[in-house]
């Protein structure tokens, strides 16, 4: 007796198909968060060797906002510590550079926050 198995294919597709590209889409989230983290990381470092150059609250802030190329510079969160007013030769200064990040996988975006706010600091001392 031979058995009919047209259709076989199509229906193991239609069972895998969702979770493969759920998987895909998931990589490519994955993907975007560690490039926007990246990118972030090294405008932090490029932002805080302004304030160790002795540069303004307001100069390193445009700078940041001019740097940032991963998104609308409005959603960015600057912080600077301490302020231009207490920083003194010796002294430190840490930027701290916080960016929203959406997410467009349909099922992780609901187990996870979002969007997921992406953070980097980065310290250096005034010249």
């Amino acid at each position: 007796m031979v058995r009919n198995e047209k259709g076989q294919s199509l229906v193991e597709t239609a069972l895998v198909l969702p979770i493969l590209l759920l998987l895909i889409v998931g990589i490519i989230d994955f993907g975007r968060v560690l490039y926007f983290y990246s990118h972030l990381q090294l405008a932090t470092q490029e932002t805080a060797r302004l304030g160790g150059l002795g540069k303004t609250d307001i100069e390193i802030t445009d700078f940041a906002r001019d740097y940032i190329d991963i998104g609308d510079p409005a959603q960015l969160s600057i912080t600077i510590t301490p302020n231009q007013a207490s920083r003194t030769s010796g002294d430190y200064v840490t930027v701290n550079l916080e960016f929203p990040v959406t997410l467009i996988t349909p099922i992780i975006s609901s187990l996870v926050p979002n969007p997921v706010r992406i953070h980097a600091d980065s310290t250096i001392r005034v010249e």
